[in-house]
């Protein structure tokens, strides 16, 4: 596998672009909100026809478009239109007529049916689509679309909301002699939770794999991804991750669970592993990305539980943006994660590029350096590292601080 500069136009027969079409606030109009990019309005399409997999909130209240894609991901797909700025939710019947119009619009522009466009939506909840502005948008984005890296950045960019940075990752990777592709695009900043959060993530490729291939690799690399931060404990209704393969890489099909799958889906986690931790890295108001690793816990899944319950402690978040090693909030995370392990047996570590400090180990509370736990906790990246001794599972989540911002941001984000 070879890390590239890419993104969602990286793969064989993928064009895109991002657009400012009039669905944002404009910071200067006196109605100023908290969007850096004006862009609103993103458009991929496809050369051919591609298999497709999605991954969606857990949460009941779904998004008009989430309630589309879930049953048009099982369809042919050709494009994808996506939206920033109004997230489309909680919009009632209108809400879904407004869906099904944009991916007409957008399907009638492509010559296919609106069944085989998917269509997302991000930003403001309860309030129905500007649909002149939208049909419009769909119409000009359209006539911006090509190939090449920066029409990729900028539908990236399109798409973003309280997000500081867009978010890219690609990569190559050698199945069956061809090279295959897989560039991907996310936004994600707030109401980040466990099982998803307020993201959005588009996945490219020019792999020729199965449905139900693809369907698999994507949900075990949403699961060690994606389903592993936290910002701030709420779960969004629009949290969807959309992965589209055309096949036009010419390898021969993955229909099976072999070492081409194997390949792929290591390639594919590293995208949606990476977009991951850039979106709880830009966490609204964030100064420092935390990763928490469990090993030794009784299996896998109960070290999930514990990593998860760590990085979204509120009480944990905001002692690392004060740079306080408090180690005993960390225990309390693993005691109310619902995992079952002997307190008495579990190490703490922090640890950063300037050391490493063991906190506590096999249950008893060291006496340590404040003053190198300070400079520690001084850098933008801090590990958690908790050891236990139930047995062999392991995992790893991801999370940021909680600052003073965060409330700045949430406070008047619908002004």
């Amino acid at each position: 596998m070879n890390i590239i500069n890419g993104n969602v136009t990286s793969p064989k027969g993928f064009k895109a672009a991002g657009n400012a079409v009039g669905i944002k606030k404009n910071k200067n109009d006196g109605n100023a909100g908290p969007f850096e990019s004006k862009k609103d309005m993103a458009v991929i399409v496809s050369e051919k026809p591609c298999t497709a997999a999605g991954c969606f909130t857990t949460n009941v209240v779904k998004a008009a478009p989430v309630l589309w894609d879930m049953k048009a991901v099982g369809n042919k797909i050709t494009g994808i239109v996506a939206n920033s700025g109004n997230a489309n939710a909680c919009t009632g019947h209108q809400g879904l007529e407004d869906t099904e119009a944009t991916a007409e619009k957008l399907a009638s522009l492509t010559g296919i049916k609106a069944e085989n466009i998917l269509v997302c939506s991000t930003g403001v909840i309860g309030v129905n689509l500007p649909m002149d502005i939208i049909s419009k948008g769909v119409e000009s984005t359209y006539s911006l679309i090509g190939e090449g890296y920066d029409k990729g950045l900028s539908a990236a960019e399109a798409i973003m909301t309280t997000d500081t940075r867009s978010k890219t990752a690609a990569v190559t990777v050698d199945i069956g002699g061809k090279t295959v592709t897989i560039g991907g695009m996310a936004k994600g900043s707030g109401m980040i939770n466990p099982n998803m959060a307020t993201m959005l993530c588009f996945i490219t490729t020019d792999c020729a794999v199965s449905k139900s291939l693809l369907d698999k690799a994507l949900k075990s690399c949403v699961r060690d991804s994606f389903n592993m931060i936290c910002v701030d404990g709420d779960m969004s209704t629009n949290d969807t991750v959309l992965c589209i393969a055309n096949g036009m890489a010419e390898n021969t099909e993955i229909t099976e669970e072999n070492a081409d799958f194997d390949k792929f889906s290591k390639a594919l986690y590293y995208v949606t592993k990476k977009l991951a931790i850039d979106c709880a890295d830009d966490g609204e108001g964030a100064t420092k990305l935390i990763e928490a690793n469990v090993k030794g816990a009784a299996d896998e899944e109960q070290a999930r539980k514990i990593a998860l319950s760590v990085v979204s402690s509120n009480l944990l978040k905001a002692a690392i943006f004060g740079e306080d090693a408090n180690w005993g909030r960390v225990l309390c995370a693993m005691g109310y994660s619902g995992a079952e392990f002997d307190p008495m047996a579990v190490t703490i570590e922090f640890r950063s590029e300037k050391g490493i400090i063991k906190l506590m180990d096999n249950g008893t509370p060291i006496v340590f350096d404040e003053e190198k736990a300070a400079e520690i906790l001084l850098e933008h990246n801090i590990f958690i590292d908790m050891y236990l001794s139930e047995g062999k599972g392991k995992a790893t989540a991801w999370g940021c601080d909680l600052t003073y911002d965060y409330v700045k941001i949430n406070g008047d984000y619908r002004s």
